[in-house]
């Protein structure tokens, strides 16, 4: 397979230019060893190419073979991480002051693009999975009552997979919305694995960003803004508003690097991996797959009686998971896990003591209403208040425990005093909240 960028960087590197542009370094060793490939650290020089630029380069080659692999029109490279893809996705899906229909569980990235666009939300709620403490799927009916509800909505944007695993229907969903004149979005932020895997269900939607980092060999802050319908231009434009006008070189050219691994080996271990993962599901309680309910097949979501005693027992033992609630454990499992870390993860459980039934955690009660848009809670002059304090006073930031890990109170909601009461009984252990100050 073709890797343009990260073989036009390596090619002039061993030209050994003389460099006298950004960054500092000029392609020298970091001082004290660091292990950063300096050589590939180059800037737009007018050979390198411009990840925002209007000509054909290196750079477009690598997007759009990208693109082409997980079926979609367009691809634009992130250095910003999958923040930087859901600004720009929402921002050239919905534009400014519109309305969007919103998963509840979106990350805050989504409820910062909310304020930054001045865009309504409509929220998307998840059916709460009692059995398993959790929330689970949108549903395609869900989304048709808010259309069907809020004509005005063209946009709507969920989460899949969860960081639990759970994956939503996105071609019923994206039925729905193309019916409806909508678009639809997916942050797909832990799924960039998926495609690799045989999962097609992203093709369906119109944009989906994905973070490389998060599930692949790839470096911190790398993620891919993918689109149908909508051509590259459309993608830069707005990925140049909320991004760097330096992008590193050295993230752009990984990620070049890191689809052809994927394309051969890469894959090959990543199918290994889930089939540990399913042994791994089979000998320990967790979260399994089951008709309704469909799974990332490489996440392990431990059940547990207490989840944040069992994350402490593992991360005692050199085992670090990660995120625990009440009454789960969440590993992320990757290609680079295998027969020889699996065993490791299995002794710290036996160890441990501490698998089991999840815990119980009641679903949370409906969300409290709007007193102040996204945009206007942001921006309002805020205080920090004990949370025991703070009933009848206006959120400004989330309020997002886990379980479920979707805001119990959002940005401009008002707090409760039902809120603050399940707060205490899933005990929720912080003390303070931001809230918006009183004039």
């Amino acid at each position: 397979m073709p890797t343009p960028l990260y073989d036009s960087l390596r090619t002039l590197a061993a030209e050994r230019p003389l460099r006298l542009d950004m960054p500092g370094h000029h392609g020298k060793p970091l001082p004290g060893g660091f292990p950063w490939p300096s050589e590939l650290d180059f800037t737009e020089n007018g050979v390198t190419g411009d990840l925002f630029g209007d000509e054909p380069d290196a750079i477009q080659a690598a997007e759009h073979c990208w693109a082409a692999r997980f079926g979609f029109d367009a691809c634009l490279f992130l250095t910003g991480g999958s923040t930087q893809g859901v600004h720009a996705g929402l921002a050239l899906l919905a534009g400014q002051g519109s309305a969007a229909a919103l998963d509840r569980g979106s990350h805050r990235s989504a409820y910062h693009a909310l304020a930054l666009l001045d865009l309504t939300p409509h929220f998307l709620p998840r059916p709460w999975l009692a059995e398993e403490g959790i929330t689970g799927p949108i549903l395609p009916e869900t989304v048709e009552q808010a259309l069907n509800a809020s004509p005005e909505i063209k946009t709507v944007c969920i989460t899949s997979p969860t960081y639990y695993g759970v994956l939503s229907d996105i071609p019923a969903l994206a039925a729905v919305c193309h019916a409806h004149g909508a678009k639809l979005m997916v942050d797909g932020a832990h799924g960039a694995h998926l495609p690799f895997l045989g999962y097609d269900g992203y093709r369906a939607a119109d944009v989906v960003v994905v973070s490389a980092h998060k599930t692949l060999p790839a470096p911190g802050q790398t993620a891919l803004l993918f689109a149908n319908g909508f051509d590259l231009a459309d993608l830069r434009r707005w990925g140049s508003v909320y991004g760097t006008s330096s992008p590193s070189y050295v993230l752009m050219s990984a990620l070049d690097a890191v689809r052809d691994y994927m394309a051969g080996e890469g894959t090959a271990r990543y199918r290994e991996t889930a089939r540990l993962a399913d042994g791994l599901r089979r000998r320990w309680p967790s979260l399994t797959r089951r008709d309704g309910l469909a799974l990332d097949p490489t996440r392990l979501t431990l059940h547990s009686p207490d989840g944040f005693a069992l994350a402490a027992a593992l991360r005692q033992r050199g085992v670090y998971p990660e995120m625990a609630d009440r009454g789960h454990v969440v590993c992320i499992l990757t290609g680079a896990d295998g027969p020889e870390e699996i065993p490791r993860l299995e002794q710290a459980l036996t160890e441990s003591g501490l698998t089991g039934p999840a815990a119980l955690c009641p679903p949370p009660p409906e969300a409290p209403g709007a007193v102040l848009t996204p945009r206007q809670a942001l921006f309002a002059p805020r205080e920090a208040l004990p949370l025991a304090d703070s009933a009848g006073r206006i959120a400004a930031c989330q309020i997002a425990p886990y379980p479920p890990g979707v805001p119990v109170i959002a940005p401009g909601e008002q707090i409760g005093k039902k809120h603050l009461a399940y707060l205490r009984e899933i005990g929720y252990n912080k003390e303070c909240c931001d809230v918006i100050r009183e004039v």
